[in-house]
Order: structure tokens, then C-alpha cells, then sequence
């Protein structure tokens, strides 16, 4: 599922008061880290997909020159099945990341404690829908 004009805040459970740039120490790191290093090192770079994607390829450790000869195939495999939206990623749920959807779908991070995190969640940011990243535990 992909949004926009949207913002994700972080969840009402989440331990984080700022945003935690979050770490692994596996050889191959988990999803939310991925999902961090894209997101901050190129906001509005991704739109849902385009991230799906290059979270799975690098999960994978799926050589470059094997991504590029192999996309389409590699896109369609993945895609074939349904994937949660950022609502369930660790960093809106745990790190303290909210996350925004401009009007083309691209998305970018912004930390809890943020200008950027207040103008959102605030309102001020017009036609801008808001939900909340789905919780830790249940009620």
C-alpha cells in the first residue's frame, strides 16, 4: 500500500522521546535499519515500491550487477505477494520516526522531536492526512 499527502506518527506505545538512529550488529542488517539508511541519506528519493525493493535486495545481499541484469524479475517476485506499509516499521513503532508521504508518494523521515515532526502532526501541514504507526502491544 502506498500513500500520499500523508504522515505517519509515531505510535502511541513507542519508548523512543527522539529519534534513534537504529543499529545491528548482523552481517546482514534487519529491515528498519535499511529502511533508515535509505530514507535519511535520500528523502523523497522512495516511493513505497522503490523501497521495498531496495530493502529486499540489500536484505538479500543481492549483487548490483545481479540487481541490474535481474530487475524486472527480482520486482516481480516480491511484488508478487503483499507487503505491510511503514505504519508496522520499527522506526514510526520503536526508533521515534515519523514518517511523511508527499503528494507523489515519495517518503521522508523526520525525528519525534523535530520542527518538521510538530508541523505535521500539528496540522498545520494542510491536506496532509495523519495516522498513527500501529502499536507495540495491543490494549
Amino acid at each position: 500500500m502506498s500513500y500520499t499527502d500523508t504522515f505517519i506518527r509515531v505510535a502511541e506505545d513507542c519508548p523512543a522521546e527522539t529519534g534513534i538512529i537504529p543499529v545491528s550488529e548482523r552481517p546482514l542488517p534487519p529491515a528498519h535499519v535499511i529502511q533508515y539508511h535509505l530514507l535519511a541519506g535520500s528523502p523523497y528519493r522512495y516511493n513505497h515500491e522503490e523501497l521495498l525493493y531496495q530493502v529486499h535486495v540489500r536484505h538479500k545481499a543481492i549483487p548490483e550487477e545481479e540487481r541490474e541484469s535481474r530487475r524486472e524479475e527480482i520486482w516481480a517476485e516480491l511484488f508478487a505477494k503483499s507487503h505491510p506499509c511503514l505504519r508496522a516499521s520499527m522506526l514510526p513503532k520503536r526508533y521515534g520516526w515519523g514518517v511523511h508521504y508527499d503528494a507523489e508518494g515519495r517518503i521522508a523521515l523526520y525525528a519525534k522531536e523535530s520542527p518538521e515532526y510538530d508541523h505535521y502532526t500539528s496540522g498545520a501541514g494542510a491536506g496532509v492526512k495523519l495516522l498513527n504507526a500501529m502499536r507495540n502491544k495491543r490494549r
